[in-house]
């Protein structure tokens, strides 16, 4: 009985606190539908497509708005002015990271995607600036990238024309280039430890973009203590954690400072000469957050949009057949694709990037949040309140790119069939917290799927007339529904 007493006693304050603070300290945020106690906005919106929920919501309250996901307010921008408002015109202010549960729960604050303040800016700009000693954006990243192409070729060629799900063999490839650049060495494609951090990375962007991830992030407090794939999600990261620790423990017994291999070597040096440094951002934790988070963010991305680009093209041999066509007359068949052919090759430039607006991998970016209290279009709001832009909103504008359901390359190509450049184009977000990865992706997307397109045929198992390319999943990221296909050597 003194329990329960007691049980609604908490309930009742909570909820008077919850009352007196809308009341109070928000009462200048942008409009937007009415919060229950504890569980906000939640029934209102459709937790398996937050981005549609989104979009019917824009046309209520405008392009900019709140939401209560759980008892947190959470400021949304739809549509292209209002998210380049924020993240680019004033993209100091709307450059810290937003509230994301489970990140705070297993990278407390380290590493660079979920990262703020002072910690941020000294790891993002040290780790730009190492990346580009590394060869980012330069020929000795391109040679790796053409590397692995040959490998994934060659790989592929194991199928034997033969029914497969390429998910697993399409994380080869850009998993080894990330590993060169941050271990200096790659794995063989059969190597088992190789296998079984690809396997987690497939299992968590699952698990990230599962419905019941979706709730744990709205209500950490109290699905934390629930079991629930919330659980693998940690272990499988305090893996890959492990492995990264093991590896900068090798480099600092071999560690040459006056000549650094990869990443590990550089952030081992940086660490040795700030250790004097009370405020010193360069621990081993650190530096094991910060490759995990390079890892996810540069790996599984990328073999998703891989994926889900093969569906697309099986979908509508039309283009296909059309970037194969341009593929065989720039390069043929006797060399390797490298980044100088993209500019004689608008058609298969524009399929890349139809490929990324498309699927939409990330429909509501990473979380931003404020830096401080902001007036924006004549609201406030509060010192870090979680901002969400609808990348979604931007990507399928349809003032800018016509029909944008469909499937077309013609939507970046101009009236002369040459590339044409987007504004709207926003795949990797924008701002201060673009992603760090962005030129990597963009060689990887381009020369692997030039690769596969110059040495296959794609062909469905199915008729393409049946073929879905609806997301699976629409949480986190847009997952393709799984598929097989032939690769038959041309």
């Amino acid at each position: 009985m003194v329990l329960a007493v007691l049980l609604v006693l908490f309930v009742s304050c909570f909820l008077l606190l919850s009352l007196w603070r809308r009341s109070s300290g928000e009462q200048n945020l942008p409009p937007g539908p009415t919060p229950l106690p504890i569980i906000g906005n939640i029934l209102q919106l459709d937790v398996k497509n937050i981005s549609k929920s989104f979009s019917k919501l824009s046309k209520v309250y405008g392009p900019v708005f709140t939401v209560y996901l759980g008892t947190k307010p959470t400021v949304v921008l739809h549509g292209y002015e209002a998210v380049k408002e924020a993240l680019i015109d004033r993209r100091e202010e709307f450059s810290a990271r937003g509230y994301f549960a489970v990140a705070e729960k297993v990278n407390k604050g380290c590493g660079i995607l979920f990262s703020n303040g002072e910690r941020w800016k000294e790891i993002r700009r040290f780790s730009l600036m190492t990346l580009r000693n590394l060869g980012m954006g330069r020929k000795s990243i391109e040679k790796r990238v053409q590397e692995e192409a040959y490998y994934l070729v060659k790989e592929l060629r194991k199928t034997n024309a033969s029914p497969c799900d390429p998910t697993t063999i399409l994380g080869y490839a850009p998993f080894n280039v990330i590993c060169t650049t941050f271990f200096e060495n790659r794995y063989d494609y059969k190597d088992q430890e190789f296998l079984n951090i690809i396997e987690n990375f497939n299992e968590n962007i699952k698990i990230l973009s599962s419905l019941w991830m979706q709730l744990y992030n709205y209500f950490p407090a109290l699905l934390d203590y629930f079991p629930g794939s919330h659980n693998k999600l940690i272990n499988n990261i305090a893996f890959l954690r492990k492995l990264v620790e093991e590896k900068a423990r090798e480099h600092q017994a071999s560690l040459d400072i006056n000549n650094p291999r990869d990443f590990i070597d550089y952030f081992l040096i940086k660490m040795e000469q700030e250790k004097h440094n009370p405020q010193m951002e360069f621990t081993f934790e650190n530096l094991a957050v910060t490759v995990g988070d390079f890892f996810g963010a540069g790996t599984e991305t990328t073999s998703t949009t891989l994926r889900y680009g093969l569906l697309l093209l099986l979908k509508h041999p039309e283009v296909l057949a059309k970037a194969q066509e341009e593929i065989d007359h720039v390069i043929g068949k006797d060399r390797i694709p490298c980044m100088q052919d993209r500019s004689r090759m608008p058609y298969t430039n524009a399929m890349v990037h139809e490929i990324q607006r498309y699927i939409d991998l990330l429909p509501n970016s990473l979380p931003h949040a404020v830096t401080h209290d902001v007036k924006f279009r004549n609201y406030v709001i509060p010192k870090g309140t979680t901002v969400i832009p609808s990348l979604t909103s931007v990507l399928h504008d349809d003032k800018e790119f016509p029909n944008p359901e469909k499937f077309d390359p013609g939507h970046f190509l101009d009236e002369r069939g040459n590339f044409k450049k987007s504004d709207y184009f926003m795949a990797f977000s924008a701002g201060k917290r673009i992603c760090a990865g962005e030129s990597l992706a963009h060689m990887e997307l381009f020369l692997f799927l030039t690769a596969i397109l110059q040495n296959f045929t794609l062909k469905s198992v199915v008729d393409p007339k049946d073929i879905s390319i609806t997301p699976v999943l629409r949480g986190f990221a847009s997952l393709p529904p799984p598929f097989q296909l032939c690769f038959i050597p041309v």
